[in-house]
């Protein structure tokens, strides 16, 4: 494995956690410089097998977006043995990433309390469903469990639609990057205090702080928001509409905008209608506003259009399928698609001038770096064969 340049180099991570948030959270870490030691059970990381496609027959793509650049052992911490182990990876990290079950780290010897006494420098980093306390504390949940619970379904949709889960998981993406932000708040706080804490991240909590503009207008008026589909609740025109080609979203942010866009359609009369004067306007208007510009728009090819009005300052793209997106000109000249030894990932979204992210190393195999390690922290030869035949260790490396 390169050795990291990036901004986080020094920083050791023990990865304790699968499925997305806490493993994205370990994988940004990484991509900046964190030496990362992913550690998987016997069965391994649930999203191994959360396919298809699979690029391995022990390996998802799934799994591929959110486990590069991290080293990788495999240790069972039910047994004794193997939470000997833990101690000790534990007291060689800066950072701990976990999400496991609440008690079972306690049940395995490491409480909260133990954690902070034993290895006080230590960032621990837990991100559960919905907290260990309280009258849902404990309960598990997945990101469209937490999509639905949290009030972010019942705003997604057509209007005469369904509540609809957003089509990523974007519940647990923001609490792994919302986790990514917390260990360095807490490592920035170490260099002054020496000492580390707890940050708890939770799926529900990220929900509730994704619920913006609904939130504080209810908290203001009371009412409840309507689904809107593609459509902004409190601008307009910012809607999906069709081309000739297919579909464009027009996204008009103020008068100025509304005006020169409807100088490109035409009609620039409507710019001065009492109806549309405003954004407030064209809001509450918006019924009046659509039909007479859906024809015009519909004239036009979408990425002609797009151009023609991006040129005018109005925001407009085509709709991008994932393909188109991946493809795009401007997206491989932002380096948000990246190939290394056969891995092909998106890219590093936080750009940092002195000391930029890497990828280093595609995602590793369960186990593939369990003797590695272990010799790492002291453990002979004799004793790294013994946790393997017991079980306790498990490695593919040779």
């Amino acid at each position: 494995m390169t050795a990291p340049n990036g901004s986080l180099r020094g920083v050791r991570v023990l990865d304790l956690s699968r499925i997305l948030a806490g493993p994205l959270c370990s994988q940004m870490l990484a991509d900046h410089g964190a030496e990362v030691i992913k550690v998987e059970p016997p069965a391994g990381d649930d999203t191994r097998t959360w396919g298809p496609p699979f690029v391995s027959e022990t390996m998802s793509a799934y799994h591929t977006g959110i486990n590069r650049n991290k080293n990788n052992i495999c240790l069972d911490f039910a047994s004794p043995g193997g939470q000997q182990v833990l101690d000790e990876l534990l007291r060689d990290a800066d950072v701990v990433v976990e999400n496991f079950k609440a008690g079972t780290l306690a049940k395995w010897g490491f409480s909260d309390a133990s954690i902070a006494e034993r290895y006080p420098r230590l960032i621990h980093c837990r991100i559960t469903g919905f907290g260990i306390d309280g009258p849902m504390g404990g309960m598990p949940g997945y990101d469209a469990i937490l999509q639905a619970y949290g009030g972010l379904m019942s705003i997604n949709g057509e209007p005469s639609g369904p509540p609809l889960r957003v089509g990523v998981p974007i519940v647990d993406m923001v609490t792994g990057i919302y986790a990514f932000s917390g260990v360095l708040l807490a490592l920035h706080d170490r260099h002054a205090t020496g000492r580390g804490q707890l940050v708890d991240c939770t799926l529900l909590d990220t929900a509730i702080s994704l619920l913006h503009p609904h939130s504080p207008g209810w908290l203001v008026s009371g009412k409840l928001p309507r689904r809107t589909g593609s459509a902004h609740p409190s601008i307009a025109p910012y809607d999906t509409f069709e081309a000739e080609d297919g579909q464009i979203f027009i996204g008009v942010g103020n008068d100025r905008q509304f005006r020169h866009f409807a100088e490109l359609l035409g009609i620039p009369a409507i710019a001065d209608e009492a109806r549309f004067a405003t954004n407030s306007d064209r809001v509450r208007n918006v019924a009046e506003l659509r039909p007479l510009i859906i024809e015009r728009i519909a004239a036009h090819r979408r990425h002609d259009l797009a151009r023609k009005l991006l040129d005018r300052g109005v925001p407009a793209t085509p709709v991008h399928d994932v393909g188109e997106a991946l493809t795009d000109p401007q997206v491989l000249h932002r380096n948000m698609v990246v190939e290394r030894d056969g891995y092909q990932g998106t890219g590093i979204p936080i750009k940092l001038s002195r000391t930029p992210g890497e990828v280093r190393t595609a995602p590793r195999e369960k186990g593939a770096d369990t003797r590695r390690i272990l010799a790492s922290l002291g453990y002979s030869e004799g004793r790294i064969e013994e946790l393997i035949a017991a079980d306790i260790a498990r490695s593919t490396d040779t």
